[in-house]
């Protein structure tokens, strides 16, 4: 008998991806299909079709089922042993949307095993091209949203969030006041994760809770749809959603097509699959507590966190390997390219230079402070370079040195300030794990230690979601006994640690922290008055 392994999927914007991973948790295999270069007859732009508004974007659902059929394909001919996988899950692109056409529960249970999925699959959908998280194209809806349960914070109270252009349930509520009739000849509308899961389930695979987070429909407290959310989007639609369930939820056994086109075991279960931030949350093993930081093009947080207070900015997702508890995710569009800027002009664009400044100032800055966005920020809505001295007065400029460590304080101390928002607190057991091009360097890292007075490690996380899927298909087969996915990956390599916090940090941040929310206030509130980028 062949050794045991799990598959891990991740069906992401520009790709899909798939993992397996024995029970030591090793990666064994591993593929992927892009959909510009090997799917060319959909004509995709990074995966995605940009329509001449400018504001609606879309992806082929057939492309995406053809992928499946072509990386199937690969493992098969590569020798890959499908029989010895005794359980998958899998990620989607979160938002998306798939509109499965009456009769298709019917067509998906009885797939012949002689046809790839995409031509028995082919006439199955509402809507050909399913719109997904870039699209902005649905403002109207999201008023409208808001309006019927009582404003933003109302819905954020409610459903984890503000009403967002891209979340599911104003995309659909599109689709009902555009094209009512394609509205109709829906039976089952799927997140982009539920969708492929229905894929290997051979029927229609149910919402998970924390993916159903990203929709402004669900309940995130209750974990029920929003009675008054579904109406204010679209009639009938519970029975379109059908009901959500806990993510680490067995769905069943494989489909009999798989069995018998690629030899899998019936015996193979099928995890629900999640969001790819969620999966993110789980192949990054994150425990109650800790913090991700990816340092990207923009910055973004993940939380684990216990009792979250939704706010107008960032989102709150229930948590996919505990369904007690809650995830946030907070973005900040000003990253990686504002740090390279700041650098250009003060350290002669050399990262060596940087680091030597940012050394040479003193933790605190002698409490100078900035805020610096040169595109329009959405944590916290504002826009410009305002710079305060240590008496809280403006200033056009500071020394080099001292923008460098403002920069980078002001950065840290955002993320800190806007985590607390949402509930976040700072444990004695927390750990920050921090990725992204940001993370290699060592002098920014003990900034952020130090305002967050808690230690630095750094993880790989070049397949975070894939490898979060197939963990979390391990833990489904397990979860219904209470153990936690903590024991699960304990064979996974651990994060490195980088930095541990300078004695001493805490204290000179604690006012810090205060003074620079009090200021945020008087930045979002006075745009007129930003001194705008150079």
């Amino acid at each position: 008998m062949a050794a045991p392994c799990f598959l891990g999927w991740d069906f992401s914007t520009q790709q899909l991806k798939v993992i397996a991973i024995d029970e030591r948790l090793r990666v064994i295999y591993e593929d992927n299909v892009n959909f510009d270069k090997d799917l060319p007859e959909f004509k995709t732009q990074g995966g995605v079709h940009v329509h001449s508004d400018r504001l609606t974007v879309t992806s082929p659902v057939l492309m995406w089922i053809k992928a499946l059929d072509m990386i199937l394909e690969k493992m098969k001919s590569s020798g890959f042993n499908f029989s010895q996988v005794r359980a998958l899950s899998g990620a989607g692109q979160q938002h998306g949307s798939v509109y499965w056409k009456k009769g298709s529960n019917q067509i998906l249970k009885n797939m012949s095993p002689k046809l790839p999925l995409h031509q028995s699959l082919k006439a199955c959908f509402a809507v050909s091209n399913s719109p997904i998280w870039m699209d902005s194209s649905t403002s109207l809806q999201c008023s409208a949203l808001e309006n019927a349960v009582g404003g933003a914070q109302q819905l954020a109270n409610l459903t984890g969030s503000r009403a967002y252009e891209r979340f599911t349930g104003n995309q659909i509520a599109k689709i009902y006041n555009q094209n009512p009739e394609v509205y109709a000849q829906t039976e089952r509308i799927s997140l982009v994760s539920s969708f492929a899961a229905s894929l290997f389930l051979g029927a229609y695979a149910p919402i998970d809770y924390s993916d159903g987070s990203g929709m402004n429909l669900l309940q995130i407290w209750e974990k029920v749809w929003s009675a008054s959310c579904l109406d204010a989007c679209a009639p009938g639609l519970a029975e379109k959603l059908g009901n959500p369930v806990p993510s680490h939820s067995v769905l069943g056994s494989i489909s009999p097509y798989y069995v018998q086109r690629y030899e899998f075991s019936p015996d193979c279960k099928i995890v629900a699959f999640t969001g790819d931030n969620p999966a993110s949350l789980a192949g990054m093993r994150l425990q109650e507590g800790d913090i991700a930081i990816s340092l990207g093009t923009s910055d973004t947080l993940f939380l684990w966190i216990q009792e979250p207070t939704p706010a107008l900015e960032g989102h709150i997702l229930c948590n996919p390997v505990d369904s007690q508890t809650y995830m946030a995710l907070l973005c900040f569009k000003n990253g990686s390219l504002m740090r390279e800027r700041i650098r250009n002009e003060c350290a002669s664009g050399s990262w060596d230079e940087f680091s030597k400044a940012l050394s040479s100032t003193v933790t605190g800055n002698n409490g100078n402070l900035g805020f610096y966005f040169d595109v329009m920020e959405i944590t916290p809505e504002a826009v410009g370079i305002h710079r305060f001295n240590s008496d809280n007065q403006k200033v056009l400029n500071f020394p080099k040195e001292v923008e460098i460590r403002a920069l980078i304080e002001g950065q840290f101390m955002a993320k800190r300030i806007h985590a607390e928002k949402l509930g976040y607190k700072v444990m004695p057991k927390t750990r920050i794990l921090a990725t992204g091009g940001a993370s290699h360097n060592k002098i920014i890292l003990q900034v952020l230690s130090d305002v967050f007075n808690a230690p630095v490690y750094t993880i790989d996380t070049a397949n975070s979601a894939c490898l979060g899927s197939a963990y979390r298909a391990i833990h489904g087969l397990v979860a219904e006994t209470k153990v936690p996915l903590a024991d699960v990956v304990k064979l996974a390599p651990e994060p490195r640690l980088a930095v541990t916090p300078t004695a001493g940090a805490e204290e000179l941040y604690h006012p810090l922290l205060k003074r620079y929310a009090e200021l945020e206030q008087k930045v979002i509130y006075n745009p007129t008055s930003s001194c705008l980028a150079k």
